[in-house]
Formats: C-alpha cells, sequence, structure tokens
C-alpha cells in the first residue's frame, strides 16, 4: 500500500516512552531531580539552608554554597554522601563539588493569625469539655472556623 507506514498505528506505551522522556532526561536525571526535589528532607534542614543542589553528573553532586560553608561541607563529605545515598536507596554519589553560589535565606513563616471573638454558645460549649487537649483542639478548630467569617452588622 503506497504511503502506509508500520510505525503509525497502535505501539506499545514502553516503546515510546523513552523517545518522549530523553528530552527532559538529557537535562536532568530522574534521581537528580528526586535529590533536588527532596533535598530538605534528606540533608536536613540546616544544611538545606546553606546549600542547593545544582546538579548530578557521573557520581559527582555539584552543591553551591557560601564559600565559608564549603571547607565545613569539605569535611563533612564522607557522612553528607552517606545520608544522600541512603535517602536515595542505592549509591548515587560518589564525589561532592562545591561551587560558590548565593543561597536564599530561607522563606518567612507567615505570623500566626490573631485570635477572633468566638460567639458566646461556643465559648460556653467549650468551656464545658473536660479533657484539657480536647478543648484546646476545638478552640482551634473554632478559631479557624470563625476568623474567615465577617461580623454582622
Amino acid at each position: 500500500m503506497p504511503g502506509w507506514r508500520t510505525d503509525r498505528g497502535p505501539r506499545l506505551l514502553g516503546a515510546v516512552i523513552p523517545q518522549v522522556t530523553r528530552p527532559a532526561f538529557k537535562k536532568r536525571s530522574p534521581a537528580a531531580a528526586q535529590l533536588i526535589a527532596e533535598w530538605p528532607s534528606v540533608v536536613g534542614p540546616v544544611l538545606a539552608a546553606q546549600t542547593i543542589p545544582r546538579g548530578l553528573t557521573g557520581g559527582t553532586l555539584t552543591i553551591a554554597c557560601s564559600g565559608p560553608v564549603a571547607m565545613e561541607l569539605q569535611h563533612l563529605a564522607p557522612q553528607l554522601i552517606g545520608k544522600v545515598n541512603s535517602a536515595m536507596g542505592h549509591a548515587l554519589v560518589q564525589r561532592l563539588r562545591f561551587v560558590q553560589g548565593v543561597v536564599p535565606p530561607p522563606a518567612r513563616r507567615a505570623p500566626p493569625p490573631k485570635p477572633v471573638a468566638l460567639p458566646e454558645t461556643v465559648s460556653t460549649a467549650l468551656q464545658s469539655v473536660e479533657d484539657p487537649q480536647l478543648r484546646e483542639a476545638l478552640a482551634r478548630l473554632a478559631q479557624g472556623v470563625y476568623r474567615g467569617r465577617r461580623s454582622p452588622g
């Protein structure tokens, strides 16, 4: 049949996926993307606030940090490599490479919302709860419910 090609039509998904994902994985491997996404939980909040993983190539993890932190990380390299590899489930990183970079400060947490006046019926009902932990949890719930409401009038 003229114009008919065997590569058109239904194909197995497994045959198509490599063609679709190859361009994305050339830029960043799936393991590197997972490591970058999970960086704070892998290294902990203190190191995550001072470092940013930049990439993973050939077993070398590139980490951006400020100058003074790089020296400390150099001493912690074996422990850091162990943490990363155990979190990823296999020996993904063999070496660390440190580059100087600006690490943005951690995002500030929003201040806690101001308490709102609860209706008299809710306050009375809360006072009748004997368990202090339950009373506190219900009070927080009521604050959340009534915080978004406008006062009548």
